[in-house]
């Protein structure tokens, strides 16, 4: 049997890779059914169909988008996965980098219950805007 260490780093390596795959039902599988995503305190997304179409607009912006796991940290069923965040805006071609993290509640089966997250928006705007 795997180790909540093997999981947790399998699930965040794992998130991230859907994340870069440009499928954004990869991404909501990673969610319970009525999982809920919230980022820098705004609209709470819920359930994996509101979370795939919010990860569809952003696969269409940056359609290169690469998302990397820099750290993953818990402590029972809540984790952070800190996150760097690298794409083409498909609009202005101009290079993004940006970093975040997310707080994930889980459940037993290790699915997404709730994620808060943040990062920077007006620097990510700066970036696609070339200023």
């Amino acid at each position: 049997m795997a180790s909540i260490r093997d999981i947790l780093n399998n699930l965040a390596r794992d998130y991230a890779i859907a994340w870069s795959s440009g499928d954004p039902n990869a991404v909501a599988e990673f969610f319970a059914p009525d999982g809920q995503m919230i980022m820098n305190r705004k609209d709470t997304l819920q359930g994996r169909a509101a979370i795939a179409e919010m990860a569809r607009g952003f696969q269409a912006d940056f359609p290169d988008l690469e998302l990397r796991c820099d750290m993953m940290r818990w402590a029972g069923s809540h984790a952070i996965f800190v996150w760097t965040f690298e794409g083409h805006h498909a609009k202005t071609g101009n290079h993004v980098l940006t970093r975040g993290w997310e707080e994930w509640d889980l459940n037993e089966d290790h699915k997404v219950l709730s994620s808060q997250g943040w990062f920077d928006t007006e620097d990510m705007q700066r970036q696609i805007d070339g200023a």
